[in-house]
């Protein structure tokens, strides 16, 4: 798995950077199926916005953003965001079967009947 860290209008520390890339890594235990994650920080007015984007096997991008003063706070609720919402994704899938349709309750009534 690829972690990508690129920055607009300034620079993000190495520091900044290998945490964001360990906490990214992190996201794996959530959704083992993640094929890449891309972290940008973008620096405008004094405000920093951090945007996560996970790459997933059979779906579409998932899309996280957060803006704070600080580049590691917003990252958290960036990862948070996306915590969340591979959580929801690997649930759906899990939850397959669903509920039994009016068919089959109607089926199951007229086989009691007999």
């Amino acid at each position: 798995m690829q972690v990508a860290i690129t920055s607009r209008h300034g620079s993000v520390s190495s520091a900044a950077q290998e945490y964001m890339s360990g906490k990214a890594e992190k996201l794996l235990t959530y959704f083992d199926r993640v094929t890449s994650i891309s972290i940008t920080v973008d620096f405008t007015n004094g405000k920093t916005k951090v945007e996560i984007l996970v790459d997933a096997e059979h779906r579409h991008d998932l899309v996280a953003t957060e803006t704070d003063s600080e580049v590691t706070t917003a990252f958290d609720g960036a990862l948070h965001k996306m915590e969340q919402q591979l959580r929801k994704y690997k649930e759906k899938l899990q939850d397959h079967k669903g509920s039994p349709g009016l068919s089959d309750l109607a089926q199951k009534a007229g086989d009691a009947d007999e």
